[in-house]
């Protein structure tokens, strides 16, 4: 199978990203929407840890504005590399799915494909699932302990954090059955469930 190459939607124009999004591509699709979500969330993690520094009112909290800003600005980045994850993971899974499939030997190569692709496919989105949890930790960590006026930037940060988390678990639930691995989807169905618990 060829290596699919990473579509980079960071270097894409905002309206790039949604026209793409809306077309009949089949990918990027709900785990790279559910990623591009949550990068928001955590952009507005560290814009409300910048426009509380330097404040009388919160200097108590600087040392939480410093490390939360730059937690912010990392999880911001590395959700949209894994939006790009997310979308390269299900391409490989759709070309593993259009494998031949006429004789005996080519059955069980596509088998041992979509089982393998499945697997990075349902990573992918668990991985995002992990940073939403990062990203509702900062903004729990910032509320009450940062500027007023941008109390209702934490709470969309939040609100933008736990869509998208709902969203990566549906990503990873979908893929499960494809693993031929019992054991392994419910290690994974655990880990969404008390994923998607911690951030409620």
């Amino acid at each position: 199978m060829p290596q699919m190459t990473a579509p980079r939607f960071g270097s894409m124009t905002l309206d790039g990203f949604i026209q793409l999004l809306g077309s009949s591509a089949p990918s990027p699709g709900g785990g790279a929407a559910s990623a591009v979500a949550a990068s928001c969330g955590a952009a507005l993690v560290a814009m409300v840890a910048a426009l509380s520094v330097d404040r009388p009112r919160y200097a108590a909290h600087a040392a939480s504005h410093a490390r939360h800003g730059v937690a912010g600005r990392t999880l911001a980045a590395r959700l949209l590399d894994l939006a790009d994850e997310d979308a390269v993971a299900y391409a490989a899974f759709a070309a593993a799915l259009k494998l031949p499939r006429d004789t005996d030997a080519e059955k069980v190569v596509r088998t041992a494909a979509i089982r393998a692709s499945a697997r990075v496919a349902a990573e992918a989105p668990l991985r995002t699932l992990e940073a939403c949890r990062d990203v509702v930790t900062g903004s729990e960590g910032l509320a009450g302990r940062s500027n007023l006026n941008a109390s209702s930037d934490l709470a969309v940060a939040s609100r933008l954090a736990e869509a998208a988390a709902h969203g990566a678990a549906e990503n990873v639930i979908v893929n499960l059955p494809s693993l031929g691995d019992e054991g392994l989807a419910d290690e994974m169905r655990g880990r969404v469930e008390a994923l998607l618990a911690e951030i409620e």
